[in-house]
């Protein structure tokens, strides 16, 4: 096999030339072919006259590259290529030596380390050519020699090579820094080629049986050459660290990473890493900060540099598909890759070529042996290395990869983001489910909706018309054309089903989508290579090896798996059915699990728990069902994977010693398994990959669409010359005008600006007919109905939306110059501080920022924060609520130094006082005197006060008037009837008895000081606990059974596997021991299969068996996990945000079901396979058990303390994405105000700030893997060598069970990294196990007894009596009622009534018993602490202030588990009012089947509280409370409630009112007035009128309406 390697007339010239020898004689087997005629001189023809051949090319490499450096040459490419000379040119030639004030010559060449490795290298050179000299000298004093010509000359070249080799180390050791790296590497191949032909000279024949190193007679002298050679060549290069060199010179990294500069061996073996490793090792937890420093080359901004001229549509030539411009990007690594795959490739062969030449020369017993044992022994260490290297060098490229890519990508889709309109999309038309009586809605109806896919195809505008067109024609004719090309797609949109608009949530999801969903499907495809290049490698090469050992057999085998192979991939096809179908059901679980979450309370109110525990677990159930089919179809296809190339296997062997008739040898069989296996990986790969591939070029596909089809803004869009003459840009208008003139606005550059707006306004049009200027320096007042364009006309202005001038003298101006700020309808926030919300990148001025506090009524608010205004206000400003937002959006507008605020309706979310506040202090204040701001409002009149010029405008998108507020009001009899009816309601709101002065900071906070508990980080290993609470709901109650049956069959699955390998050796033994004849084939074969069948029933016995286990766990871990948060108190609901509620629910679930029952399996699986695998060794070695003990321990302790590094660093990964995304998703949804401010950069900066974060945990993170991984399979390729060795020179074993042996060591050795690597994934998964246990043990209610079940008639009566009833929070806080003591009859209606703070809320949750309470509470005769708490709370109903609904129909909200007909329903609707607010004809009227938003978002607050009371109706119950709403409910449906409320309840129900205005109250039976959680009054209104010092009576005297009060007292009394 060597003998192809060797050149015979090399070896002939060479020891003619050196020795003066003959030929050594070489048997004539192996060497006949080498008799050349020895009258050939070609000089060339000698090996060592390749050197002298390698250094003249080099010579001239290096003086083309030194010509190309000077200036003059540059200068000369500079004119022909017409680009710019590099500003820095060192010119080396005259500059050797030259050393900088800046920094010493030593420091310039990387400092001391490489310059005295430099300098050691320069000693080798020069020793090297002194010994060249001395060989010279020494032949030419031996007189016996005859030194011919030729040898002379060789000897002579080779002086000449390290002559030239010491002038390339010595300019390495005093040229300066770029020079001294360009010699460098002309010095190492010089060095390396020559130390190539030394090794092939003489190293390589000790290796064999029959050569003989050919320059032997140079003695001790030849060694000391080659080992100085091998210094200075190999160790050198491969030790030495690298120079630093900045990416920007100009911005150097402020500390380097130790990645850069890192030497070739520890790059390769990842010891660059070890400080890293062994820190965080010996400390509990390793902050972000101690990581490794950021590579400068990973800097966002540099990837930013190297990435977006390839990949952004705005710096590339011609549009492509988003592929090749990330190939360009990564050309280099990919190139790499490539290489290194296969260099795996062909490593991955070196263990069965060395099992099988070991094997051979055992089975011979040396016998024409070429090469010595030991080399193969070597090779079973080296090969497995050198292919870890190269796949962990792989790894370390394609992660480092990913992380770019992931930078690269999120800030390609941020900045493209910047450059897009943002418009409103709906799959439908919102007339279907927006209910047009809703109060306070938003002003979106006027945004053009467009159809999500349209959407997604819109292109930007181009213009097509000759110069003589107007511009609107060539409008019309774009938008036809597009519309034409869009048809299909619009019409597949129009038939989804309807869905609430919301301004731009469709785009803004979908942005969202890119940098998250497909971003990680990109990235998980980024392994293509494998596919394309490494599997069919792979298999072309398995098919080379089966052919040279077992002959055409191979092909047979071949063609077997060829017919099966259609079978996984039919079964892969039903798991991807049953997939799709799982996640379904999945999702169906967790939608009803976020509902329950985000309405517990309500749940608790309502006495709701076990229906609904019934129902999620009636979810689950069908969950689980899909699970177990998918597991199953799992276990089959994994079944088939096995079994395709055993039977392959088995069809080769079969064909091998049935009809070839050949004799099958200990050799052939252990090799070709160990191929078998290799194909056997392929085959799992190709099935594992092809999803990620396809799922990774859709999201490829759907990022290339936003790049190039999303529409952009108007300055970002192509026009071509005739649209650009006839729009007139702004710079041409005088300067400080704000206005539009005889223009038309679009949401979209698709809508042509003539189709009118339809009854879904898709296609609104803004029509500025005239010319609207807005006065500067004063208030600006934009008006008009819903829909009517008053947020397009702000939007117009900005510049957002789609300009089509009218005419030449058409304009739209907003100087931007003195600064824009901008307050959106939909208030937005960033996840930072309230302060720095406010701040919004501004120097922070204390007295201005306290005088925006004070004037947008912040500072009551900020002290209710524990942390003030250093509270984080959370993901969408969570912590906040949307009056909160809403006043801190207008904050960040008047903190603000601009000249110019653009307000859209920031009094919408207000309550009424708090906008009387805003008006006086902020819209009056001194911070926006002088300053010219335009406000959008509906409350005009509250707004009225402040209106210096008014502008309205008509449904039809037109300006219906302008002026001052009298004269647009004298034009509109709508809006004066409006600013009557508002007025109206202000002075009803303004009686409120309880509401808080906004300007008061020491207003009471809330009674529960509702603190949110931090979350628990747990740090280290899986808790025992949690993991106790899974394995034992596994095993049911029979926990021991259930473990033993799992692996006492995994067990004897694994012996059995083990057998069948020793089985095949026994077979090929018996070839050894008897003729071929005797040797009965079939016999072998069926007990093969008999165990192999048998072996793989046990393990589908232990699958099943565990798959069942798994399934009784999920099913019992998220029963107890709903149960336990369903009855937790409602004080650990205040305390625990519901978000994290939910993640524990569906997350941690979803992990507990998948990864880590997998994971678990695996483990399990792995730890039997091992032990099994290690006690077959140790049966035929038992030597071995010590080494085999000492493997397993190291690598356990690599293991343990990788997994403590990695588990940290993978918690500052995760913490680390987050604020990338949260900062992404905030801008994202804020966009129109980064743009109104012009805060772009500030943007990117923050964005790239945050990606460097990540980027330094995501690298770190992923070069761990890499440490490991190196060290633990270097460690196993250790253990089967050292095995080897033991075999073949200490032990007498058979080749059959030597194969045998070799093949467990090397199969438990490569299971060492994966049963580290899986129980570290364990761990990790185990988090999850941990966080759902945690919530398994919280504060719980009482539990439901047997004797708590009230009788069946109860409550007969709403009789109610209160006997010394106290209350409070939490076991250790304050009281918040003090022994309270009332009596109501039944059928009674009393109202409560007190000042904010005084117990009115409290007093409701005592007597459902949410809140700790002492005394007693008598509900019809009964006891309500004898009473099970659903029982008590079913029959008792509450309506809170805002009512909370569960989306879905309205019937599923009245009757959610459906206890009753539609009859009973609709009659419930009828008393409530409901059918007295909307017409029979209305469109948009609320019927049983209406769908209803999550949390009842589409309904006015007055709608959701008049269905609320329909649900009190039809559950009849005897006690109703009502939390009375205010200023939330407009006059008409305020009127509606209370005549229901007086009229359509029974008699005998008790009405108790908490009230927070008078007139609601004054003609109930009796008025319960609290105060400081004590009875302050109790009784008839009119008793209590009469009290000239009772606080009803101070009340009623405060009020404006005291006489109407007065009435309405006395009428109730008369009345009977």
């Amino acid at each position: 096999m060597a003998a192809n390697w060797l050149a015979p007339t090399w070896l002939q010239r060479s020891q003619m030339v050196l020795d003066r020898t003959t030929l050594l004689s070489h048997p004539a087997s192996s060497f006949g072919a080498y008799q050349v005629d020895s009258e050939e001189h070609e000089l060339w023809k000698n090996v060592l006259a390749y050197p002298v051949l390698a250094a003249a090319a080099s010579a001239l490499v290096l003086a083309l590259q030194l010509v190309a450096r000077t200036r003059s040459v540059q200068r000369l490419y500079a004119r022909i290529t017409k680009s710019d000379v590099p500003v820095k040119v060192d010119n080396d030639l005259e500059a050797t030596g030259a050393s900088t004030q800046s920094a010493s010559h030593v420091e310039q060449l990387g400092g001391p380390v490489i310059f005295t490795f430099k300098v050691l290298r320069l000693v080798c050179s020069l020793t090297l050519l002194a010994l060249s000299v001395a060989g010279l000298f020494l032949h030419d004093a031996d007189d016996t020699v005859d030194f011919s010509f030729d040898a002379r000359w060789l000897v002579f070249g080779l002086i000449a090579t390290y002559a030239y080799a010491s002038v390339l180390a010595f300019t390495s050791v005093v040229g300066s820094s770029s020079l001294s790296r360009l010699v460098t590497r002309h010095l190492v191949f010089v060095l390396l080629f020559v130390f190539g032909v030394y090794a092939y000279r003489d190293l390589w024949p000790l290796a064999t049986f029959t050569l003989q190193p050919v320059d032997a007679s140079e003695g001790p002298l030849l060694w000391a050459k080659i080992g100085i050679l091998a210094f200075a060549a190999v160790v050198i290069p491969v030790v030495i660290p690298r120079q630093y060199i900045p990416v920007d010179p100009k911005d150097p990294a402020p500390e380097v990473n130790p990645e850069q500069t890192a030497s070739i061996l520890s790059i390769a073996i990842y010891t660059f890493l070890d400080s890293i490793i062994w820190k965080a090792y010996k400390v509990p937890h390793l902050p972000l900060d101690e990581l490794p420093p950021i590579a400068d080359y990973d800097y966002a901004k540099n990837l930013v540099k190297r990435a977006f001229p390839h990949l952004d549509p705005f710096q590339v030539s011609k549009q492509r598909h988003i592929f090749w411009g990330l190939m360009t990007v990564f050309s280099r690594e990919y190139f790499v890759l490539a290489l290194m795959l296969i260099l795996r490739v062909v490593a991955t062969f070196t263990s069965p070529v060395g099992i099988y030449q070991l094997l051979q020369y055992l089975e011979s017993d040396g016998e024409g042996a070429f090469v010595r044992p030991w080399v193969w022994i070597a090779w079973l260490f080296i090969g497995p290395v050198l292919g870890s290297v190269a796949m962990q060098y792989y790894i370390f490229h394609t992660t480092r990869m990913l992380v770019r890519t992931e930078a690269i990508i999120t800030q390609l889709v941020f900045d493209h983001s910047l450059r897009i309109r943002m418009k409103a999309e709906t799959a439908g038309s919102p007339s279907a489910s927006r209910v047009t009586t809703a109060a306070q809605t938003p002003d979106n109806a006027s945004i053009a909706e467009l159809d999500e896919e349209d959407a997604a195809h819109g292109s930007p505008s181009r213009s097509n018309g000759s110069e003589d067109e107007t511009v609107r024609a060539s409008m019309i004719s774009t938008a036809s054309t597009a519309a034409v090309k869009k048809g299909k797609k619009g019409e597949e949109a129009k038939d989804a089903p309807a869905q609430p608009s919301t301004p731009s949530g469709n785009l803004i999801g979908r942005i969202n989508n890119l940098v998250t969903t497909d971003l990680n499907n990109l990235v998980d495809g980024r392994d293509f290579l494998f596919l394309v290049l490494y599997a069919p490698l792979q298999v072309v090469l398995s098919v080379i090896f089966l052919y040279s050992i077992l002959g055409w057999s191979a092909f047979v085998g071949m063609v077997a798996m060829a017919l099966l192979f259609p079978v996984p991939g039919y079964v892969a096809s039903l798991i991807q059915t049953v997939q799709t179908e799982k996640m379904k059901k999945t999702d169906a679980r967790v939608q009803n699990v976020t509902e329950t979450m985000n309405v517990i309370r309500m749940i608790k109110l309502f006495g709701w728990e076990p229906r609904v525990a019934d129902q999620l677990a009636e979810k689950r159930e069908e969950e689980l069902g899909y699970i177990r089919k998918y597991k199953i179809l799992e276990l089959i296809n994994g079944n088939i994977n096995f079994v395709i190339p055993v039977v392959t296997m088995i069809a080769t062997f079969t064909t091998y010693t049935v009809i070839m008739g050949r004799v099958l040898t200990a050799s052939r069989v252990f090799s070709s398994m160990a191929v078998f296996d290799v194909l056997r990986d392929q085959l799992h790969m190709i099935f594992g990959l092809m999803p990620a591939m396809i799922q990774a070029k859709v999201s490829l596909d759907r990022v290339t669409e936003f790049l190039n089809k999303t529409e952009l803004l108007d300055e970002f869009s192509e026009k071509d010359a005739a649209s650009a003459e006839a729009i007139v840009p702004p710079q041409t208008v005088e300067s400080d005008i704000i206005g539009i003139r005889a223009a038309s606005f679009t949401w979209s550059n698709e809508n042509d600006g003539s189709l009118t707006p339809g009854p879904n306004r898709r296609n609104f049009t803004l029509r500025i007919d005239d010319e609207v200027i807005f006065r500067r320096g004063r208030f600006n007042l934009i008006v008009g109905p819903t829909g009517s364009g008053k947020t397009s006309l702000l939007m117009a202005l900005l510049g957002e939306l789609h300009y089509i001038p009218n005419g030449p003298d058409s304009f739209v101006s907003l100087p931007r110059a003195g600064g824009v700020a901008y307050a959106a309808q939909e208030s937005w926030v960033q996840n930072e501080t309230i302060r720095e919300n406010i701040l919004f990148g501004a120097p922070y001025d204390e007295e201005r920022y306290n005088k925006v506090i004070y004037q947008c009524a912040l500072k009551r608010d900020l002290t209710l924060f524990e942390a003030g205004d250093m509270t984080e206000v959370g993901e969408k400003g969570l912590t906040l609520s949307g009056g909160q937002k809403a006043r801190i959006t207008l904050a960040r507008a008047v903190y603000s130094k601009a000249e110019i605020l653009l307000l859209d309706d920031v009094l919408a979310a207000l309550d009424v006082h708090t906008s009387r506040w805003i008006v006086n202090k902020c819209f009056k204040g001194d911070l926006l005197r002088g300053r010219t701001v335009i406000l959008v409002t509906h409350n005009v009149a509250m707004a009225s006060p402040i209106a210096d010029f008014v502008v309205s405008l008509g449904t039809d998108g037109r300006v219906h008037s302008q002026g001052t507020l009298s004269k647009v009001l004298a034009k509109d009899d709508k809006l004066a009837e409006e600013l009557a009816e508002e007025s109206e309601e202000i002075k009803k709101a303004e009686t409120e008895v309880d509401h808080v002065d906004p300007g008061d900071e020491f207003a009471p906070t809330k009674a529960d000081g509702k603190l949110i508990v931090a979350e628990e980080i747990s740090e280290g290993h899986v808790s025992w606990q949690a993991l106790r609470m899974y394995l034992s709901s596994m095993g049911g109650g029979y926990t021991l059974v259930f473990w033993f049956s799992v692996i006492a069959f995994l067990c004897l699955c694994e012996v059995l596997g083990v057998l069948e390998t020793w089985w095949l050796g026994y077979w090929a033994q018996q070839y050894e021991d008897q003729p071929q004849e005797d040797v009965s084939v079939g016999y072998y074969l069926t007990v093969y299969n008999v165990m192999l069948i048998v072996g793989i029933v046990c393990y589908c016995t232990s699958y099943v068996i565990y798959l069942f286990g798994v399934l009784r766990a999920s099913r019992s871990i998220h029963k107890t996990l709903v149960g336990s948060v369903l009855s937790a108190t409602l004080r650990w609901l205040d305390k625990t945000p519901t978000s994290r509620i939910i993640t524990r629910c569906t997350q941690d679930i979803q992990c507990i079901d998948g990864q880590l029952a997998n994971t678990l399996g695996w483990v399990t699986e792995l730890t039997v396979a091992m032990v099994m695998k290690f006690f077959a060794v140790v049966t035929f070695s038992p030597i071995f058990a010590i080494p085999g003990f000492i493997v397993a321990i190291v690598g356990g302790w690599c293991g343990q303390i990788y997994m403590k590094a990695q588990l940290s660093v993978k918690r500052e990964q995760s913490n680390a994405r987050a604020p990338v995304l949260g900062h992404f998703g905030a801008a994202i949804a804020g966009l129109t105000s980064i743009r109104a401010y012009g805060a772009q950069d500030q943007f990117r900066k923050e964005s790239y700030r945050r990606i460097d974060r990540y980027v330094r945990a995501g690298r770190t993170f992923y070069n761990l893997n890499r440490w490991v991984s190196i060290r633990i399979e270097a460690l196993g390729a250790l253990f089967a060598s050292c095995l080897a060795a033991y075999l073949v020179y200490f032990s007498n074993a058979r080749a059959a069970n030597t194969g045998f042996s070799l093949n467990m060591a090397v199969g438990f050795s490569s299971m060492i990294l994966w049963w580290i690597r899986i129980l570290n994934e364990f761990e990790v998964n185990g988090n999850s196990l941990e966080r759902v246990q945690q919530y398994t043990v919280i504060e719980q209610e009482a539990k439901p007894t047997s004797d708590g079940i009230p009788p069946a008639y109860w409550p007969a009566s709403g009789d109610l009596r209160v006997e010394k009833l106290s209350a409070r929070y939490s076991a250790d806080g304050p009281r918040v009622l003090h022994e309270i003591s009332f009596e109501v009859k039944a059928g009674e209606r009393v109202g409560i009534v007190g000042r904010t703070g005084s117990g009115k809320s409290s007093l409701t949750l005592s007597l459902l018993r949410l809140i700790l309470t002492e005394g007693k509470v008598y509900y019809d005769g009964i006891a309500t602490d004898s009473v099970n708490l659903d029982a008590l709370r079913s029959h008792i109903t509450i309506i809170p202030q805002v009512p909370e609904l569960l989306s879905g129909t309205l019937r599923q909200n009245l009757d959610p588990f459906s206890m009753y007909d539609d009859a009973v329903l609709n009659d419930a609707l009828r008393a409530a009012g409901l059918f007295s607010l909307q017409s029979e004809t209305d469109e948009g009227r609320i019927t049983l089947d209406s769908q209803i938003s999550s949390g009842g978002s589409n309904l006015s607050v007055g709608q959701r509280q008049i269905l609320a009371l329909a649900r009190a109706i039809v559950r009849q119950s005897k006690l109703l409370i009502l939390d009375e709403a205010t200023s939330a409910i407009d006059y008409e449906t305020d009127e509606i409630i209370q005549k229901s409320l007086r009229q359509e309840l029974g008699k005998d129900v008790t009405l108790l009112t908490i009230a927070h205005r008078l007139q609601t109250i004054m003609d109930a039976d009796k008025i319960l007035v609290l105060d400081a959680g004590r009875i302050a009054e109790f009784g008839s209104p009119l008793d209590l009128l009469k009290n000239e010092k009772g606080m009803l009576r101070a009340l009623v005297d405060e009020s404006g309406d005291k006489e109407k009060l007065y009435e309405m007292a006395n009428a109730s009394s008369i009345s009977p």
